[in-house]
């Protein structure tokens, strides 16, 4: 059994050197025959290693982005590793003089993989500035952390768990984070919520206690396209509305340098004002966004909107209108 995990690992580490290689090549590196490594590829399916035969003459490659290195190991896995060692006395009659060196090589790189993780997340720390709520006082460790967990989770496509505060209250969060989102002073992330069993956006600066679980997961990139079809959603509105909003001269530029998921439909007019025409299910956060333009921003439709802002605007008036 010994011999044949041995080998099993081999294998896998031969065909992420050399992708394509032929059974013919991986019986010859492994000592054994082509009916042995026939069996062991039988083995490593059953096993949900996705190495396929890409067809005669071109040999056994990875299906995905499967990799033995870096090492994707819990704490836990590491741990259950490096305790071998403690009974790697009582068993080594049984093995191969070779494997007391591997066994070193493997517990070596998970150690210099960690190192490396520690690294990269102190100098990646360091990148993120993000806004924090008014009553929030301490500093933004626990968020930069926050960030860097769901960064790693994200590239590596491992589900986490943590805790999420909505209206004052906490609940735990099974997610597989896809992406996070950059906003004006914080990070949404857009994940699937086992919970709700769908796409959701969340506040990074919400969800605390995130840890990392072995559960992986794969993006389904038909979901993010559908998702990102109505730009500005959070809780995803049944209603979508078509805005249609004049932009002065003035504000053209800027405009066109705003950033979307979605092309909107944008159309120069005979004096030079823009059109921007777009279909959007989250009315309020829209209406900010205009606000910022001030006057150089008209909402032509729908008329509901038109005279939301027109209200706001009487207000504001009053406002600053009392003696």
């Amino acid at each position: 059994m010994t011999d044949r995990l041995i080998r099993l690992m081999r294998i896998i580490t031969l065909v992420q050197a050399k992708p394509g290689i032929l059974a013919r090549e991986l019986a010859e590196r492994c000592e054994t025959t082509e009916r042995t490594i026939y069996r062991d590829m039988e083995a490593l399916s059953a096993m949900h290693i996705p190495i396929a035969n890409m067809g005669h003459g071109r040999g056994y490659m990875f299906i995905s982005h499967f990799a033995m290195y870096p090492l994707n190991w819990s704490d836990e896995e590491a741990q259950a590793f490096v305790h071998l060692a403690e009974v790697m006395e009582n068993i080594r009659p049984l093995l191969k003089p070779a494997f007391e060196s591997a066994y070193e090589k493997v517990v070596a790189s998970s150690q210099k993989n960690k190192t490396e993780r520690v690294e990269w997340s102190e100098q990646i720390s360091g990148m993120f500035k993000v806004g924090l709520p008014a009553w929030q006082n301490d500093n933004t460790d626990s968020l930069n952390q926050s960030l860097i967990t769901l960064l790693q989770a994200g590239i590596s496509q491992n589900t986490v768990e943590g805790e999420y505060l909505v209206q004052g209250k906490k609940g735990v969060v099974r997610l597989d984070p896809y992406c996070l989102i950059p906003r004006e002073y914080r990070f949404d992330l857009l994940a699937y919520c086992h919970l709700s069993e769908k796409l959701r956006i969340f506040q990074v600066s919400r969800l605390h206690r995130i840890r990392i679980l072995p559960r992986t997961f794969r993006k389904d990139d038909y979901l993010i396209q559908s998702h990102f079809r109505i730009p500005w959603t959070y809780e995803r509105s049944a209603e979508w509305t078509a805005f249609k909003i004049r932009f002065s001269s003035r504000a053209v530029e800027r405009v066109m340098q705003e950033q979307f998921f979605v092309r909107p439909i944008l159309t120069i007019e005979p004096e030079g004002s823009l059109l921007f025409e777009a279909i959007l299910s989250d009315v309020e956060e829209i209406l900010v966004w205009i606000s910022k333009y001030g006057p150089d921003a008209e909402i032509l439709e729908p008329e509901s909107c038109r005279n939301i802002m027109k209200e706001r605007l009487n207000r504001w008036q009053q406002m600053y209108n009392r003696s």
